[in-house]
């Protein structure tokens, strides 16, 4: 059963009481945390390891556990937590944990460590294994060779069918994931795969050459991460292999990581949506100096562009003093231009960041978008016309109504091609977020509100 906030909390506080005594019991603690799932322990011990006054209670639960429960634990921390772990313990503790870790997860926690520690813990593993590790923390941030792991199951080519489960057998308790299998050749290029069950209901004497699906989908290493989440989620795999520049297999993006990579991707764009810098960790843990720097920057930006509606307001100064019922009607207006632009711009960047539409569905949308924003702006000046009419008679009613059609549309425009104009310019599509076309949209509504007013006011009056 899954523990939710209240039981973990419980959880922390009674290893926290069974430390603190004189003689604690490693066998009530034991039993504890061979009763939780590692995840749970790890968000445990993650609350401790921020505490600097918890941290030793935290490597003592640690020290409790196996090897290879403490580095499936370890696996669920975030870097900096992992970081405050290893910085507390001396080099052969912090390799009987890399050999216990997956092979994604030492590569990750290699590369956070200082040059110095890297080269000593180098020093002293084994040939095979340093050259593993070299190679996997040494592609590019933010690639499908960062993200993969080298833990698969492989089966030659030529191999019959019992060869081959005799050889799934032999590398099962290190793989990653078992159920999909991977056919290579001499020189370790991708052929075939097939799934595990394939093998068990074949012929023990059937080649596996003959029974594997040779349409592999796969992806190569220096392909961005979102590509190869896209890829995972849209074919439902498993697990999709990386090959190198040689065509050689080279490793596996497992479907968790994939979905992994998934949420922070969503969770960044949603920051630039709404102009936040990408932040280092939970809102809840990030420092305030952080928090207040991702935000301060775009905010500030916006102050002064908020000036041109100021001063748009300013220029038509006479023809508010003529009609100062105008002024009611202001938040109303820029408010329905700003919500509708920062719709329209939410879809674009989620439809272009999922791959639903590119920049050559660009013309398509926007008619599809002139009509919907037409009729959005129709149907909102239907609604705020008998307002005007109670406060000014039926010349503003027809100031707003109009106004309230011609900045919906202008604005629900301007949301829609923004991020097209982005990502032909090679700029995170993200950036058009929902303040930044509010603010556009706010200062050009001002000016679209009391040029239609000045028009229709001033010819009215004649």
């Amino acid at each position: 059963m899954a523990l939710n906030d209240e039981s973990l909390q419980e959880l922390k506080a009674e290893l926290l009481d069974e430390l603190a005594k004189e003689a604690p019991s490693k066998e009530m603690l034991s039993s504890r945390l061979a009763e939780n799932r590692s995840a749970d322990i790890g968000e445990v011990l993650e609350e401790m390891i921020e505490d600097d006054e918890e941290l030793p209670a935290a490597l003592s639960l640690l020290d409790i556990l196996s090897a290879e429960r403490a580095a499936t634990v370890l696996g669920y921390l975030p870097g900096e937590s992992q970081l405050e772990v290893v910085g507390e313990l001396d080099d052969t503790q912090v390799l009987k944990l890399l050999e216990e870790m997956g092979s994604d997860e030492r590569a990750d926690l290699f590369n956070l460590l200082s040059e110095d520690r890297r080269e000593a813990l180098l020093r002293r593993m084994a040939h095979q294994e340093r050259e593993d590790l070299k190679r996997l923390a040494s592609y590019e941030e933010g690639t499908a060779g960062a993200i993969m792991t080298s833990d698969y199951v492989s089966i030659a080519s030529g191999m019959t069918v019992s060869q081959a489960m005799m050889r799934v057998r032999q590398t099962a308790p290190d793989a990653e994931t078992v159920y999909q299998l991977y056919v290579l050749n001499s020189v370790g290029e991708l052929i075939g795969t097939m799934s595990l069950r394939q093998l068990m209901v074949a012929r023990p004497g059937a080649l596996v050459d003959d029974i594997m699906i040779k349409d592999v989908i796969h992806t190569p290493v220096d392909e961005e991460q979102e590509e190869v989440a896209r890829i995972v989620a849209r074919y439902d795999l498993l697990a999709l292999p990386v090959i190198d520049s040689d065509g050689r297999m080279v490793g596996i993006v497992t479907h968790d990581d994939a979905m992994d990579v998934a949420e922070s991707e969503a969770t960044e764009d949603f920051h630039k949506g709404m102009s936040i810098g990408q932040l280092e960790d939970g809102v809840s843990r990030v420092p305030l100096w952080s928090l207040y720097r991702k935000r301060v920057t775009w905010l500030v930006l916006l102050v002064f562009a908020n000036l041109f509606s100021g001063a748009g307001i300013a220029y038509f100064e006479d023809t508010i003093a003529a009609q100062v019922a105008l002024v009611f009607f202001l938040p109303l207006l820029i408010g329905s231009g700003g919500n509708a632009g920062a719709q329209a711009a939410t879809l674009m960047v989620r439809g272009l960041a999922t791959g639903d539409v590119g920049v050559k569905d660009w013309s398509k949308l926007l008619g599809r978008e002139l009509l919907v924003a037409g009729s959005l702006g129709i149907t909102m000046a239907i609604a705020v016309a008998p307002i005007g009419i109670m406060r000014g008679g039926d010349a503003l009613a027809m100031v707003v109504a109009l106004s309230m059609v011609t900045i919906v549309l202008f604005g629900s425009l301007l949301g829609m091609c923004l991020p097209f104009i982005l990502e032909r310019f090679k700029v995170d599509p993200a950036t058009a977020s929902a303040p930044l076309v509010t603010t556009l949209i706010d200062a050009s509504g001002v000016v679209i509100y009391f040029s239609i007013a000045t028009v229709i006011l001033s010819d009215v009056s004649m």
